[in-house]
């Protein structure tokens, strides 16, 4: 995958996870106290996730012993958090080049088992990653009867490219 297709992704990943976070805030939390609980807990694996391959990026340690925390964030200590990273995702990337892009990396998960992957893998394992699991928060609302917001790359690309609609 090009650098520049990776950067398009991870800025398409904010967008998705700041569109997905504003309209779980409009969840009265009161009245789906328990479905909201299960969609931040699986909003907070992602974020987990994310710090734990950023660490695996840059060569750091993380404390880190499972894929989620034992106590559950609010939704808007989550997002803030989640947003930060995914800044730091955007401006790390924007400081690569292909050959850093494919040098591979050791590491241990939290499990302890060694793993080795290449930037470019770890990079693409935290879009898929995120892209599945928002996928589980939106079937989450759905079952409230909350609409979540369509994570598509099609409408990132559009709104923010809006002449891409426009025929040549």
């Amino acid at each position: 995958m090009s650098l520049t297709m990776l950067k398009t992704l991870f800025a398409q990943k904010t967008w998705a996870n700041a569109e997905l976070y504003d309209c779980m805030a409009q969840v009265d939390p009161a009245y789906h106290a328990e479905p909201l609980h299960t969609a931040i807990r699986t909003l907070n694996h992602i974020y987990v996730v994310d710090r734990i391959f950023r660490a695996h990026l840059v060569g750091e340690a993380h404390n880190y012993t499972q894929s989620n925390t034992v106590e559950t964030p609010t939704l808007a200590e989550l997002h803030f958090a989640a947003a930060e990273t995914d800044l730091w995702f955007e401006s790390y990337l924007a400081a690569l080049d292909a050959a850093a892009l494919a040098e591979s990396l050791t590491f241990r998960f939290t499990d302890g088992d060694a793993g080795r992957m290449t930037r470019e893998e770890m990079l693409y394992h935290v879009l898929t990653h995120g892209a599945y699991h928002r996928g589980n928060v939106g079937q989450v609302l759905k079952g409230i009867a909350v609409t979540p917001p369509r994570d598509l790359l099609t409408k990132f690309l559009h709104q923010r490219e809006p002449a891409r609609r426009q025929y040549a």
